[in-house]
C-alpha cells in the first residue's frame, strides 16, 4: 500500500486542502510537511485514520470546521470529506469518507453517521465500486486497523508503544504484526483450516463423518472424543486467561518494583521533610516567645522608654547649674515672708523694699521649704538617672531581641527553602503513603500470580486427564472403524490431514523462529544506527522485547529516547524485512510476497538530539518505501537537510487564525 494523495474538505481547521505524496520516483520517497505547534499537523495526520476507519483520537468528536459552523443558517447542512488515493498491489483505490452536519432551529449542529465509499481501478483502467456493506472489509484486506498503528502514529503513540514493549504489554499485537506483514498469514490460515480442535475444520469434519451404524460403540467413542475436545478447549481457554493474568501481574509487579526503587530516596526525603517541619514549628514558637518578651518589656518600661530623652536633656541642663548652699537649713519660706513684712532682718538690718538687703532676703524664698529646690533637684536627678538607666536596659533588650528575631527569620527562610526543595522532589505528597500503596500493589500481584499458578496447575492436570480419556476413546474407535471400509477410508484421510497439520505446525514454528531471529538481528542493526551505546535487544517467543547492555547482566532500564529508538527500530525492521521478503519471493519459496507500506509520522523526532535525528532521517528512507512526516518547524530544517535528496514533496502549514490552516 502506497499513498498517492489526500484531500480534506471542512475537516477541522482545513477547509479545502490537498497533498500529493512522493511515491519513490527517482528515489524520492519522502514527503515532509512542516508547521509550528498548533497549526494542525496532528489534525492532518488524523485525517488518514478517519478516512480509513472512521475514528480519530480527538476529544471533540465534531469534524466540521468551526468557521463553517458559524456561517451555517438554521436548516442548512455542511459536508466534511476526506478522500484518500492509494495503490495496493496492482489496484488503485479512491477511498472517500463523508459526514453531513445540520444546524437545527435551536442553532445546535449535529452530524449524521459517516458514509464510506471505495472506488477501484485495475490495470486496464476499468473502475468498479465496492458495495457499501463490504467497504470496511476491503480496508481490512488492505491494512487491518490493529496493524495500522505501526504505520500511522505520532510522538505520543510512539512513547506509549515503547512503554507497552518495556512492560510486556501488547505482545500479541507485535506477534500479529510480524505474522501479517512478514508473510506468515497464509501458513497460519492453512493450519487453522486443518485444526483438529475446531469441529468446522477439515479434521473436525472427518471426526463427524464416521458411520456408527456398523457399531454403536463408534458413536459412543465419538461423543466421548467430542466431549473431551470441548472440555479441553474450555480448559485451554481458561489456561490462556490465567497465563494472560499471570503475565499482566508479573509485568505490573515489575513496573511497581521499578517504581518503588524511585521512592527509596523519597522515604529519606520524607524523614528530612518531617524533621524540617518540626524545626520550623520550633523556630516559629521561639520567635513568638521573643515577640512576647519584647511586648512585655516594652509595656513595663513604656514611660521610661519615651521619657528617657527628656530626662537625659534635663540631667544635662541641671548638671550645668549649681544649687548647693543656696538654701538655709531648717528655715521655712514663711519665716522670710514674716521678716519682709516686719521690714527688719533677724540681724537687725532694715529691709526696705527695693533695697539690696531686701532683694537678697527675698531670693531665699526660692530655695526654702515647703520644698527645698536643692533637695528636689537632687531627688529628681536620682530618679532621672534610674529611669534613664532603665530605659537604656529596655532599649538594649529590645535591640537584642529584635536582632534575635532577625536571625530566626533568616533561619526560617533557609528551612523553608530546604523544605520547598524537598517537596518538589516529593511532589508535595507523603512518599510513605505511596510506598505503602505500591507495596500493596506488589502484594496483590504476588497473590494473583500464586493463585493463578495454582489454578493453572489444576487445569493442566484436568487437561492431561481429558487428553488421556480422548486418546483411549480414539484408540478404541480406530480399532472398530478399521472393520468398516467407509470408516477405514475416513480414518486414512484423517491421518493424512493430521500428518499435514503437524508438519505445517512444525514448518510454521521453524519459519516463525527464523523470522523472529532475523527480525531481532535487523532491529539490532537499525537500533545501533539510531542509538549507539552498548545496548542490544532480544525478542522472546511471545514477542516481548528486552533491552540489555553488553557489559551488564540483566535487563536495562531504558530512557525515553532509548525506548523510542526501540520502537523506530522495531517498525523500520519489520518494514525492511517485508521489503526484503518481497524482493526475495521469487528466489525463496518460504518467503511470501508482501506489500510495501508507508510510514506516516506526526512529530516523531521531538525526543531526540541532533545526532540521532540525523541517523533516523538517514535510516527511514532507506528502510521504508514511502515516508510521510508531519514535523514541527524547529526539527523541520534538520530533517530537510538530512533527507534532502530523498524528499519528493514539500509542504508547510500556515495558520490564518484559530480555526483555519492552509498549505503553502
Amino acid at each position: 500500500m502506497l499513498l498517492q494523495s489526500i484531500k480534506l474538505k471542512n475537516f477541522r481547521q482545513f477547509r479545502n486542502e490537498s497533498i500529493d505524496f512522493a511515491e519513490g520516483t527517482d528515489g524520492k520517497n519522502v514527503t515532509i510537511i512542516i508547521g509550528e505547534n498548533g497549526t494542525g499537523k496532528t489534525t492532518f495526520a488524523q485525517a488518514f485514520f478517519w478516512c480509513l476507519y472512521g475514528e480519530t483520537e480527538f476529544s471533540d468528536k465534531s469534524m466540521l470546521n468551526k468557521l463553517e459552523v458559524e456561517e451555517m443558517r438554521p436548516g442548512q447542512e455542511k459536508h466534511v470529506e476526506v478522500q484518500l488515493r492509494l495503490r495496493h498491489g496492482e489496484v488503485e483505490y479512491t477511498l472517500t469518507r463523508e459526514q453531513i452536519y445540520r444546524k437545527d432551529y435551536s442553532n445546535k449542529v449535529k452530524g449524521d453517521n459517516t458514509v464510506f465509499d471505495i472506488a477501484k481501478k485495475d490495470t486496464t483502467g476499468n473502475t468498479t465500486y465496492v458495495k457499501k456493506s463490504l467497504c470496511e472489509s476491503e480496508v481490512k484486506s488492505i491494512l487491518p486497523k490493529e496493524l495500522s498503528r505501526y504505520f500511522f502514529f505520532d510522538g505520543e503513540r510512539i512513547e506509549k508503544m515503547s512503554k507497552d514493549i518495556s512492560t510486556g504489554k501488547k505482545a500479541n499485537d507485535f506477534a500479529e504484526a510480524v505474522k501479517g506483514i512478514l508473510g506468515l498469514d497464509g501458513m497460519d490460515k492453512a493450519i487453522q483450516h486443518l485444526n483438529p480442535k475446531s469441529k468446522y475444520s477439515v479434521i473436525g469434519n472427518y471426526e463427524a463423518s464416521y458411520n456408527s451404524q456398523s457399531n454403536d460403540k463408534i458413536k459412543e467413542y465419538t461423543d466421548t472424543i467430542a466431549q473431551c475436545k470441548t472440555e479441553i478447549a474450555a480448559i485451554e481457554a481458561r489456561i490462556e486467561e490465567l497465563d494472560s493474568e499471570i503475565e499482566s501481574a508479573q509485568a505490573r509487579k515489575s513496573e511497581k518494583t521499578k517504581e518503588i526503587k524511585q521512592y527509596e530516596e523519597g522515604e529519606k526525603l520524607q524523614e528530612q521533610k518531617e524533621k524540617l517541619i518540626k524545626k520550623i514549628l520550633d523556630a516559629e514558637k521561639a520567635k513568638s516567645a521573643i515577640n512576647k518578651i519584647i511586648c512585655n518589656n516594652f509595656n513595663e518600661g513604656l514611660s521610661s522608654f519615651f521619657s528617657r530623652r527628656l530626662e537625659q536633656e534635663a540631667l544635662k541642663l541641671l548638671s550645668e547649674k549649681d544649687f548647693l548652699g543656696k538654701d538655709i537649713p531648717y528655715m521655712h519660706g514663711k519665716t522670710i515672708e514674716y521678716l519682709l513684712k516686719q521690714k527688719i532682718c533677724i540681724c537687725g538690718t532694715h529691709l526696705d523694699e527695693g533695697s539690696m538687703a531686701y532683694n537678697k532676703v527675698k531670693e531665699l524664698i526660692d530655695y526654702l521649704p515647703p520644698q527645698s529646690i536643692s533637695t528636689t533637684i537632687s531627688d529628681f536627678k536620682k530618679e532621672a538617672r534610674r529611669r534613664v538607666h532603665t530605659g537604656q536596659d529596655i532599649y538594649n533588650q529590645i535591640q537584642e531581641n529584635t536582632a534575635l528575631i532577625s536571625r530566626q527569620k533568616d533561619e526560617l527562610a533557609e528551612l523553608q527553602d530546604e523544605l520547598e526543595a524537598i517537596e518538589k522532589k516529593l511532589s508535595g505528597d507523603d512518599v510513605r503513603t505511596k510506598v505503602r500503596a505500591i507495596n500493596r500493589d506488589i502484594q496483590i500481584c504476588d497473590e494473583t500470580i500464586q493463585k493463578d499458578n495454582k489454578e493453572r496447575d489444576q487445569k493442566l492436570q484436568e487437561k492431561g486427564k481429558k487428553q488421556s480419556d480422548m486418546e483411549r476413546a480414539d484408540t478404541k474407535r480406530r480399532n472398530l472403524t478399521l472393520l468398516d471400509e467407509n470408516n477405514k477410508k475416513i480414518e486414512t484421510y484423517k491421518a493424512y490431514a493430521q500428518k499435514i497439520y503437524r508438519e505445517l505446525q512444525e514448518e510454521y514454528k521453524t519459519s516463525e523462529a527464523e523470522i523472529r531471529e532475523r527480525l531481532q538481528k535487523t532491529i539490532n542493526d537499525i537500533f545501533k544506527q539510531i542509538y549507539e551505546g552498548g545496548l542490544y535487544l532480544t525478542i522472546d517467543e511471545k514477542y516481548h522485547i528486552s533491552v540489555y547492555a553488553t557489559d551488564y547482566e540483566g535487563d536495562v532500564e531504558t530512557s525515553t529516547a532509548q525506548s523510542i529508538s526501540v520502537i523506530f527500530a522495531f517498525i523500520t525492521g519489520i518494514i525492511k524485512m517485508a521489503r526484503d521478503n518481497r524482493n526475495a519471493a521469487d528466489e525463496d519459496a518460504q518467503l511470501l510476497s508482501s506489500e510495501p507500506y508507508p510510514l506516516v509520522m506526526d512529530a516523531p523526532l521531538s525526543a531526540f538530539d541532533k545526532r540521532r535525528i540525523q541517523t533516523i532521517c538517514t535510516a527511514l528512507p532507506e528502510t521504508a518505501e514511502q515516508v510521510i512526516i508531519f514535523i514541527k518547524d524547529t526539527d523541520g530544517e534538520l530533517a530537510e537537510g538530512y533527507m534532502g535528496e530523498r524528499i519528493g514533496s514539500r509542504h508547510r502549514f500556515e495558520k490564518r487564525n484559530e480555526f483555519e490552516t492552509v498549505l503553502i
